[in-house]
């Protein structure tokens, strides 16, 4: 029996994907072999490549003069990559600092710059997103990096940071679940393990002329000029993810793409902080105007009976409910796959553990 799967990541995948891939699998088009066993060279594994990159450019309407790149090692890996491909090591880069993502990624710039400027830090709880008026910018800075949602905290920018040097951006939790303007970016990239496919993959989207700036000591495998003249294929990729990521952008787009994805996604999370805000029992800590439509964290009453809504909660087959090791609580995660009627049973099941233990 399927349930409800509220994991930040890897995270449920959609159904019909999943079947489709199930049926597919020993057998992919005809070629008596899964697409697993197919080489990354041949014509046919090139054409599941170019049709997943085509449906995601028509998904998120990505202006011509940007590149879209499958490569490896997620969205940690491209904590590194991006320095090395945007940055010379003398020069100063701006972070924004508004959770846990958001500072790992600063961490792995200090290898890599001389100056790592922290305009903006939202600092201890991570509850909001300082005003931008306040940030304090490096004069000439070779890049803005930022993080849009952040999956533990349930941070959400509610605004896209303006300014004149290239921003750059880790949509790894809020990817393809609203619309998004890509020309106003320099660089996004996601790992697919939440709103794309299976973890390993790492979608980035670069404006073309960005792609010169490579360090000459960048590995090859990080270098995005280097990857998109071999068509993210400069040593074998991750196959199997870049299919099913296809599939599942396929799926998007047939379930009424962006538009209609965002107001599902608006509407299941509405009715989640609607319960919790409305429950005397129930607490969810980030500032109203930056709460992630994605990642919804909220904290019990009485955290003793924390175990016991978790049990509880997966004999109900609500299951990945834990908050992150960091934060504890609780944390439900309702990216794209997650249906309007999963986060119903757990509103169901909240309301209900709360009038017999509030």
């Amino acid at each position: 029996m399927r349930v409800f799967n509220f994991s930040a990541g890897p995270a449920a995948l959609p159904l019909p994907v999943l079947e489709q891939v199930q049926a597919e699998l020993p057998d992919w088009q005809g070629s008596g072999m899964s697409v697993m066993e197919i080489s990354h060279r041949s014509k046919a594994f090139i054409r599941v490549a170019e049709e997943a990159e085509q449906e995601l450019r028509v998904l998120l309407a990505v202006p011509a003069n940007y590149k879209v790149l499958f490569l490896q090692g997620g969205a940690s890996g491209q904590f590194a990559a991006i320095p090395m491909n945007l940055a010379a090591a003398d020069a100063t880069v701006d972070y924004i600092n508004t959770g846990n993502w958001s500072k790992k990624a600063i961490g792995e710039a200090k290898h890599y710059c001389a100056r790592v400027n922290v305009a903006a830090d939202a600092g201890g709880a991570y509850a909001d997103v300082p005003a931008e008026s306040a940030w304090k910018r490096s004069e000439g800075a070779a890049y803005l990096h930022y993080t849009p949602n952040e999956t533990i905290g349930g941070v959400a920018f509610p605004f896209i940071p303006g300014g004149n040097v290239p921003l750059v951006a880790d949509y790894s939790s809020s990817i393809l679940s609203e619309p998004l303007d890509i020309s106003r970016f320099g660089l996004i990239y996601a790992g697919a393990q939440k709103n794309i496919g299976p973890s390993g993959l790492v979608v980035v989207i670069v404006r073309d002329d960005l792609l010169d700036r490579a360090r000459p000591t960048t590995p090859s495998i990080w270098n995005y000029r280097q990857m998109a003249a071999d068509g993210s294929m400069s040593n074998t990729p991750p196959t199997f993810g870049w299919y099913m990521a296809g599939l599942v952008f396929k799926w998007v787009r047939e379930t009424g793409g962006l538009a209609a994805m965002a107001e599902r996604n608006r509407s299941k999370a509405q009715l989640l902080y609607e319960t919790i805000d409305g429950s005397g029992f129930y607490r969810n800590p980030v500032a109203k105007p930056c709460r992630s439509i994605m990642n919804v964290p909220f904290t019990l009453a009485k955290p003793d009976l924390d175990k016991t809504f978790l049990a509880e909660a997966q004999k109900a087959g609500l299951v990945n409910l834990e908050g992150h090791r960091s934060v504890g609580g609780m944390r439900a995660s309702i990216y794209n796959a997650m249906p309007p009627e999963g986060v119903a049973a757990l509103v169901s099941f909240m309301r209900e553990f709360e009038r017999k233990n509030g």
